[in-house]
């Protein structure tokens, strides 16, 4: 059998002073996120997370680099992530729009609150892409090239 990661995505959006998290309904009870989600078969990246972030918050992302790409593995499952997380610009918002199943709400949180809360985080990425992004980790988007 081939070992394959999980590609996922993440939006990693600042404003104001606070970060975009998502609360969500997990197997460990409520946890937070960023909008985030897997790579679909033949999308691009930078879809992806356009894709999730809007059906997660409601929000119009629009992503302008890459923060890092990130390889964790799950302690207790037998899951590996392979997270490439973006920050960007929200560019309007959909009053009313249903989110995905399992999302209690989208919550904005200071720096403070998204390291106070660490315990409820759904895996250690959370913390670690706002620190990134605090610390001015920015990738160009043409560094990922999608063939269709």
């Amino acid at each position: 059998m081939v070992w394959k990661p999980n590609v996922t995505v993440a939006a990693v959006v600042q404003r104001d002073g606070k970060f975009l998290l998502v609360e969500e309904e997990t197997d460990a009870g409520l946890a937070f996120n960023q909008p985030a989600g897997h790579l679909e078969a033949g999308e691009a990246l930078v879809d992806a997370v356009v894709r999730e972030a809007l059906e997660e918050t409601a929000y119009h992302f629009k992503p302008t680099y890459l923060v890092g790409i990130y390889n964790w593995r799950h302690p207790t499952k037998d899951v590996t992530y392979l997270r490439f997380a973006f920050a960007g610009e929200l560019r309007g918002w959909e009053a009313g729009r249903p989110l995905d199943e399992g999302i209690v709400a989208a919550r904005w949180l200071t720096l403070d609150e998204v390291r106070a809360t660490r315990a409820r985080h759904r895996s250690p990425l959370i913390l670690r892409c706002v620190e990134d992004l605090v610390a001015g980790k920015r990738y160009p988007l043409d560094l990922l090239v999608h063939y269709a």
